[in-house]
């Protein structure tokens, strides 16, 4: 069975960190672009980093760029994303995503609050 599983969210403070991961299985990161994208409350989801060989560097959104940092371990077939400086408005519901051609996964997102 193909699946993302993603773990890490939780609450913190403004300023803390948090890292989250998404471990797949069914399938291996290799060739797929991966990213992550967010979905604040009454807001559209928000793509905010992902990395592919095609693209080379990583993309990283405005809103995270120099806070967020999105890497993988194909050893673990898992990859991350380490959140420093963490704002009140960085809450949202995060979900890792990888596609390849028209295989495209999703995972089932993990609940992330930053108190002030």
């Amino acid at each position: 069975e193909v699946q993302l599983v993603e773990s890490g969210g939780g609450l913190v403070q403004a300023g803390g960190s948090l890292r989250l991961s998404c471990a797949a299985s069914g399938f291996t990161f290799g060739d797929y672009a991966i990213g992550w994208f967010r979905q604040a409350p009454g807001k559209e989801r928000e793509g905010i980093s992902c990395l592919s060989s095609s693209i080379g560097l990583p993309f990283y959104a405005d809103s995270v760029l120099g806070r967020f940092t999105i890497s993988v371990d194909n050893a673990k077939n898992t990859m991350y994303l380490q959140m420093n400086n963490m704002k009140p408005e960085d809450t949202a519901v995060y979900t890792c995503n990888a596609r390849s051609g028209r295989y495209e996964y999703w995972g089932q997102g993990t609940q992330v609050t930053v108190s002030s």
